[in-house]
């Protein structure tokens, strides 16, 4: 018989745990107290994130955090718990839609810098200018000479804008094909989640092999030693969500910082997640 502790106990009947009962029912005990314990430790994880939030602010930091991967990774769902309990004040996230008519007859990378941070903010990109490097070049959306210049650009883009007083974290969340096409199944049958299925998304399982040839093209081209990429496992949202928080409180310097306690907690989310 399962022995559980006055903690397990606890979070058993605590409202969260209620509610997860509540709303499967083929739950069991294991499963709810597996969940439980990972928003108990994700909770912990985001306390982290206020204090980095309070140093970001308090020495006018400037920081940009790039989230990129296929369509249904978990990018969206990752950057809402990053920023659930920090000041919205302090942070913008940015998801751009197509560019408009006057923005096609930009400079790329223009409609990125004005959403650049001022001091004390923390931006992040649900997508970024990266879109040139796969999902434009994949779906026919710019031209192998535009794809050609902005290959031969980004670097030196990114250059600046770290040289300017900008950090950059640029993060890839990789999913299976497989678990691709089950998320795709959920979200078309899903009636508040629907709307996420886009055009893009309809055709993103037949091109796969081409995203993988365009993104394998990216990380060779743009993995540099001052901007270099971050690759987040996403097959398993919550494990996925604990290390990207994990791997922003490792790389961004902010004090004061519980290092000991941040590894405690993935450690304890390699165990059970």
């Amino acid at each position: 018989m399962e022995k559980y502790t006055r903690k397990d106990i606890k979070r058993l009947n605590s409202k969260l745990g209620i509610i997860e009962f509540l709303s499967d029912e083929d739950t069991s005990v294991t499963k709810v107290l597996r969940d439980v314990n990972y928003e108990a430790r994700l909770k912990l994880l985001q306390v982290e994130l206020i204090h980095l939030q309070h140093w970001v602010d308090e020495y006018k930091k400037k920081i940009v955090i790039v989230f990129e991967g296929r369509d249904a990774a978990g990018k969206g769902g990752a950057i809402r718990r990053i920023t659930e309990h920090l000041n919205p004040r302090q942070f913008k996230v940015v998801a751009l839609p197509k560019p408009t008519s006057e923005e096609k007859g930009q400079w790329y990378f223009q409609r990125y810098i004005n959403q650049l941070p001022r001091e004390g903010e923390i931006v992040f990109f649900d997508r970024s200018w990266y879109n040139r490097a796969v999902v434009e070049p994949v779906n026919g959306f710019c031209t192998n000479t535009e794809y050609k210049i902005f290959m031969n650009q980004v670097n030196d883009f990114e250059r600046m804008i770290i040289e300017s007083g900008i950090m950059l974290l640029k993060f890839y969340f990789s999913i299976s094909k497989d678990e691709q096409a089950k998320r795709f199944t959920d979200i078309i049958s899903s009636p508040v989640k629907k709307w996420k299925y886009s055009a893009v998304d309809q055709k993103a399982m037949e091109l796969w092999d081409e995203y993988t040839k365009y993104k394998e093209l990216m990380f060779e081209k743009t993995n540099t030693e001052i901007a270099p990429w971050h690759i987040i496992k996403a097959n398993r949202k919550g494990k996925a969500r604990a290390e990207v928080i994990k791997r922003i409180l490792d790389e961004i310097p902010y004090t004061p910082k519980d290092v000991a306690g941040i590894d405690y907690i993935i450690e304890k989310e390699r165990d059970t997640k």
